[in-house]
């Protein structure tokens, strides 16, 4: 799946990703940095699981990577990730806790 368009929306909070079908998905700068597949941010899962991203973390730029991809740059100067547009769809679409509770 690709993207059709990608936008930095929220003051940086967020990214608003507009896929082939035409539906949006918005997913979160913090999660994004929790979850960045680069070997530096798997390291530091790896040695400091705990550690949240600052709370005022915004997304200062996106950049594409050819077709398939897009490196996304953090305030904090991380911008290291590329993010395959699979990866980000698989984001987007993962449960979350309010998948689970009764309303």
């Amino acid at each position: 799946m690709q993207a059709r368009s990608v936008n930095i929306v929220g003051d940086g909070r967020s990214l608003d990703i507009e896929w082939q079908s035409g539906e949006h998905d918005f997913l979160d700068a913090r999660q994004l940095w929790r979850d960045c597949p680069s070997a530096h941010a798997r390291r530091r899962r790896m040695d400091y699981p705990h550690l949240e991203p600052n709370p005022n973390l915004q997304i200062v730029s996106i950049t594409p990577i050819g077709l398939y991809a897009i490196n996304i740059a953090f305030s904090d100067g991380h911008a290291r990730g590329v993010y395959p547009w699979s990866l980000l769809h698989k984001f987007a679409t993962r449960p979350t806790i309010a998948d689970f509770l009764i309303p």
